[in-house]
């Protein structure tokens, strides 16, 4: 099994059987970067949004990415609704940038472990979606710290969603399933450097807006505010009424502390389904903070290819939308 291991997050060919999916690295501006991108949640289509987007990573920008999926053990299969298995975490000990999009994951010890070490090593972090809840462990469980809902104010109080991310699961803003996200620049974040690029108001997902508390913790900056939208498509009205006074931030930066005591880089954003990724905004926003968290803002361009390779036509967010009997290496085409 470890010489599998390390043929495959070492870029070898993916094969039938294999319980995750590598793109190797190659020339542009993320050469020499490796990404680990964590899918599993039941709603929003993680399984399908991250293998497009560590193509973009790999295909159009050189970075060698890895995405690993919640696997069915008995059969090898992709089933976002096993909360307790995602095989291949062991490629974040070599990782230098870990995205992640998980909901209420309860994985065992051994799993968790190199997540919590890799959170704690001071390398950064991109949340998406719904990873602001993205752990669900009982009282006492060795990391039942990370939980979304730690009640435990003297250490981790909600969680890596709060702690690591800046928020934790609080509320559908917008009405789910028939408003959709219009992304706002925040006043005063017009120039930073993972908005270079996009246009005021280019952002645009079907997805809610969330919740959040205002304001967020530590020295998180909002970037984009989300104007909820009256429907489901990318012209429809701002809703006319006080949930858009103020609006709620939907992507921000700040740093985390780790027990290494480097400080890391973190995005988040409460976007990030799979059909909010046909946005060119959205990607445009995911590319350009994958390089800010690696602290190579110089390397953001305006015109960097975030064109969608190949054919991605994602599913309709719902829970229990997921395609059945797809593998790993069905995403890898």
């Amino acid at each position: 099994m470890f010489s599998l291991i390390a043929s495959v997050f070492a870029g070898g060919n993916v094969q039938a059987d294999d319980a995750w999916i590598t793109f190797p690295g190659g020339s542009g501006v993320g050469m020499g970067w490796k990404v680990v991108l964590i899918s599993g949640d039941e709603e929003y289509r993680s399984e399908e949004c991250l293998p497009q987007l560590a193509k973009i990573l790999s295909k159009r920008h050189g970075f060698a990415c890895t995405v690993l999926f919640p696997i069915e053990p008995s059969t090898g299969l992709i089933n976002p609704e096993v909360n307790n298995n995602i095989p291949g975490l062991e490629a974040l000990k070599t990782a230098d940038l870990m995205i992640i999009a998980t909901r209420f994951r309860s994985l065992p010890d051994d799993q968790m472990k190199l997540i919590a070490d890799y959170i704690e090593s001071g390398r950064p972090v991109i949340g998406m979606r719904t990873a602001t809840h993205a752990f669900k462990f009982p009282k006492g469980q060795t990391y039942s710290k990370y939980s979304w809902d730690n009640t435990d104010v003297t250490s981790y109080e909600q969680g890596f969603g709060r702690q690591v991310l800046g928020e934790t699961w609080i509320s559908h803003h917008g009405k789910h399933g028939s408003e959709s996200t219009r992304g706002i620049f925040a006043k005063g974040q017009e120039k930073h450097p993972i908005l270079k690029g996009i246009k005021d108001g280019a952002i645009w997902g079907p997805t809610d807006v969330y919740g959040v508390r205002l304001p967020l913790p530590g020295d998180s900056t909002p970037l984009v505010l989300g104007q909820i939208v009256e429907g489901m498509k990318v012209d429809d009205p701002a809703a006319k009424d006080a949930r858009n006074e103020p609006m709620m931030p939907v992507a921000w930066t700040k740093t985390y502390q780790s027990q290494s005591g480097k400080p890391a880089r973190v995005f988040t954003t409460t976007m990030g389904s799979a059909t909010d990724l046909q946005n060119e905004g959205v990607r445009r926003m995911l590319v350009n903070s994958t390089l800010w968290c690696l602290h190579a803002d110089d390397k953001i361009k305006d015109d960097l290819n975030v064109a969608l390779v190949g054919e991605f036509t994602p599913s309709p967010f719902k829970f229990g939308g997921y395609v059945k009997g797809r593998k790993p290496a069905d995403y890898a085409k």
